[in-house]
């Protein structure tokens, strides 16, 4: 129920308070690890940090205005896929920063990269941990909305930030069938 909590501050709160960016801009957002994010190892748990990357990638959508243009047409994003390497641990009490930001696109699907970071000893951003999000957005009368649609509203990536041959591989490799598809659990 905390990250609920979290994620209200931000967007009725936080979010609407911090300077507005542009929709490939990289979005700041500072947390701090509280003691319902931990493990019995006392450091965050790792299913916490996809929840808190939840609620930066929405300060990133009110921010970058993709929040009030889903409302008004009727979409909201959903996660289809998401990958995340650790480096280190964040501990009770730390400060982090996520930094957010919309990769690009391919046929079917949204791209988002995370990074949580903290100071090193010079003061410098340290990457933590990193993830990556494959995302769709859907109507809420039904249906997907189409990327070719998603662009049209969102524009285009800026041309030098093509989305990485590895990440459109890694949402093919890891897609599992539509839902209307068969998807039995078989286990060879």
């Amino acid at each position: 129920m905390h990250m609920l909590f979290r994620t209200l501050l931000h967007m009725l709160f936080l979010s609407r308070r911090k300077p507005t960016l542009g929709h490939y801009d990289i979005a700041r957002t500072r947390f701090i690890t509280l003691p319902t994010d931990l493990d019995v190892n006392r450091h965050m748990n790792n299913g916490v940090y996809f929840s808190i990357m939840d609620v930066a990638r929405f300060d990133m959508l009110v921010r970058n205005g993709v929040f009030g243009l889903m409302r008004e047409k009727g979409w909201y994003p959903v996660v289809a896929s998401e990958t995340i390497t650790f480096r280190k641990s964040l501990q009770l009490w730390q400060r982090f920063t996520i930094e957010s930001r919309l990769l690009g696109y391919d046929e079917r699907a949204v791209y988002v990269e995370h990074r949580l970071v903290r100071p090193d000893v010079s003061g410098e951003p340290e990457i933590y941990a990193r993830a990556f999000i494959r995302a769709r957005f859907l109507r809420k009368e039904g249906g997907t909305v189409p990327v070719s649609e998603l662009m049209e509203v969102f524009g285009t990536p800026p041309i030098d930030d093509e989305l990485p041959e590895w990440i459109e591989r890694w949402g093919a490799d890891v897609a599992l069938p539509a839902t209307r598809a068969a998807a039995p659990s078989v286990w060879h």
